[in-house]
C-alpha cells in the first residue's frame, strides 16, 4: 500500500454527519474525542478495520459502522491522512461561528481520545523517541486541560496553536511507531 505522495485523502466527513451516526450507534463519546481515539489507535498501530470504534471504546457491544457510512469515512481518510506525509493531517473539531469554550473542550476532548487510545494500541512495550514521548505526555496535559469560556484575539490565535501542536505530535508518534516500524520491518 504504497501512497504516492501527490495523493490526496479526501476531506473528512462533516462534523454534524460524524454526531448522526454516533447518536444512531447510541454511542456515549463525543465526535472530537472519538475521531482523536481513532487517530490514537491507528497512530499507535492499531488495526485499520471497520468495527473500530468497539476497538477505542474498549466494547464489543459497539456495532460496526456501515460501509460508507460517516464514521466507516472518518476511518478511511484518517488512515489515508496519517499515512500521506504532506500533512494533510486534519482534526475533526467544530469551527466558527461555535464559542472558544466549544472549540476548546472538543480539541481537549480529541486529546483524551487520543492519548486513551493509543495507550490501547501501543501497549507499554513500545520504544518511544524522546521527541515522541514528550509530545504524549504534552498531549496528556491537553486532554486534562479545561474548555476556556471568554476569550479574546490572543486566546483564538493560541487555540489554532495547540491545534496546530496537536496535529504534528499526532503524526509524529504515528510516524515513530507506525511508519518507524514498517521501515525497520522492510529491512530485516
Amino acid at each position: 500500500m504504497h501512497h504516492d505522495a501527490s495523493s490526496s485523502a479526501g476531506p473528512l466527513p462533516p462534523l454534524s454527519a460524524v454526531e448522526a451516526e454516533i447518536a444512531r450507534l447510541s454511542l456515549a463519546t463525543p465526535a472530537s474525542e472519538l475521531h482523536g481515539a481513532l487517530c490514537g489507535w491507528l497512530a499507535g498501530g492499531g488495526a485499520d478495520v471497520r468495527e473500530w470504534p468497539a476497538r477505542v471504546l474498549v466494547d464489543d457491544a459497539v456495532p460496526a459502522p456501515a460501509a460508507e457510512s460517516a464514521l466507516d469515512e472518518l476511518r478511511r481518510v484518517s488512515v489515508a491522512q496519517l499515512g500521506d506525509r504532506s500533512f494533510e493531517f486534519d482534526l475533526l473539531l467544530p469551527t466558527e461561528p461555535a464559542s472558544l469554550a466549544e472549540r476548546s473542550g472538543a480539541l481537549f476532548d480529541w486529546c483524551r481520545g487520543f492519548v486513551g487510545a493509543f495507550g490501547l494500541a501501543a501497549g507499554a512495550v513500545r520504544t518511544l523517541s524522546e521527541e515522541s514521548r514528550e509530545a504524549l505526555a504534552d498531549l496528556a496535559k491537553l486532554a486534562a486541560a479545561q474548555p476556556q469560556d471568554e476569550g479574546d484575539e490572543e486566546d483564538e490565535q493560541a487555540l489554532v496553536e495547540i491545534e496546530e501542536f496537536v496535529r504534528v505530535a499526532a503524526l509524529l508518534l504515528h510516524g515513530d511507531c507506525v511508519l518507524a516500524a514498517r521501515h525497520r520491518q522492510s529491512f530485516n
